[in-house]
């Protein structure tokens, strides 16, 4: 007993130090103001006929976090090539340079997010569940985050302060979505069900709040604010979480880790996504392209396992139901 206790102890100092040592990761990101690298000029808006009527074989996906969710590798050909038109993204900006419209539909061509940005998992994501689904099933993915964000950032009871205090870089990429990213991602999302069906949300954050105890309670009101505001069920709605680069691919946040993988206890319809062998570049926070690539499949495995759970569950309550009226 007293050996447990401490490990407890111990585990705890460690995510106190955790806590103490977030301004290393503020810090990074105030002198790399530049986050992404999508800068060869190759980018194109991906046109596509936009939906007219309602489809439940279009599922959508929404996508938040910081930086690793909004994208931070560069670009390369492959990822703008064999790109399948089932799979597909709303723009939740302008991309002046491309043509894209806020709030339309394009084929997902990276990037996803906002026009500079770089790689994210998202685009393996939905190139793997296109993979995986069957023909007549569109993929579609509304992604809005934000580089070196804490995930007050998406609490709309703390957003308005948080960007106040903010870096000025911050508070530019917020000008973005109108100081209110949540705000943003819900408006889309709305818009989005007007054509198709929210299957899932998956995030990845966590640098900026790395190792603290009360993330997953903070995410978990979040969650379950998108939940009511969209008219889901979290049954019908898993929510995947990525891990943080570990610490044995290198990663200086993997702390956080310990943290992520206390979200299924918190919310019984999370998912952890673990990062473990996707390698991580020279900052020790963001994954290279292979990193995102392998951590965006891994994204999408684990996907189509909670909707399988999903489905028993919802199907079990259907049962109950019918029970409960006979």
């Amino acid at each position: 007993m007293k050996k447990l206790l401490l490990i407890v102890f111990a585990s705890l100092s460690l995510l106190s130090y955790a806590q103490d040592k977030k301004g290393d990761v503020t810090s990074f990101y105030e002198k790399n103001t530049v986050l992404n690298f999508n800068d060869d000029g190759m980018s194109r808006a991906g046109n596509v006929e936009q939906p007219k009527k309602f489809d439940p074989n279009f599922h959508i996906y929404l996508c938040f976090g910081q930086s690793n969710m909004e994208g931070n590798a560069r670009i390369e050909p492959q990822d703008r090539e064999g790109l399948n038109t089932r799979f597909k993204m709303m723009a939740a900006v302008d991309f002046p340079n491309t043509g894209r419209e806020r709030g339309k539909w394009y084929i997902a061509v990276p990037p996803l997010c906002r026009e500079n940005n770089g790689l994210t998992p998202v685009d393996y994501f939905g190139r793997t569940m296109v993979e995986q689904t069957p023909d007549n099933v569109n993929i579609g993915v509304i992604n809005v985050s934000i580089g070196g964000c804490s995930i007050d950032l998406f609490d709309e009871d703390k957003s308005q302060d948080y960007i106040a205090h903010a870096a000025g870089w911050l508070q530019g990429f917020c000008r973005a979505y109108d100081n209110h990213p949540y705000t943003r991602l819900i408006e889309c999302a709305k818009e989005a069900q007007k054509v198709g069906v929210i299957k899932g949300i998956l995030l990845h954050q966590g640098c900026t709040d790395n190792g603290q105890r009360d993330w997953p309670q903070r995410v978990k009101l979040i969650y379950e604010r998108m939940l009511a505001d969209l008219g889901l069920e979290a049954e019908a709605c898993p929510l995947l979480v990525g891990e943080l680069a570990t610490q044995q691919d290198g990663g200086t946040c993997s702390l956080h880790n310990s943290v992520i993988a206390t979200m299924p206890l918190v919310i019984p319809t999370a998912y952890v996504v673990s990062s473990l062998g996707c390698p991580c570049n020279f900052d020790k926070l963001h994954f290279t392209a292979p990193g995102y690539r392998e951590l965006g499949r891994r994204y999408a495995q684990v996907m189509l396992r909670a909707q399988r759970v999903s489905e028993a569950l919802t199907s079990a309550k259907g049962k109950k139901a019918k029970k409960s009226k006979k």
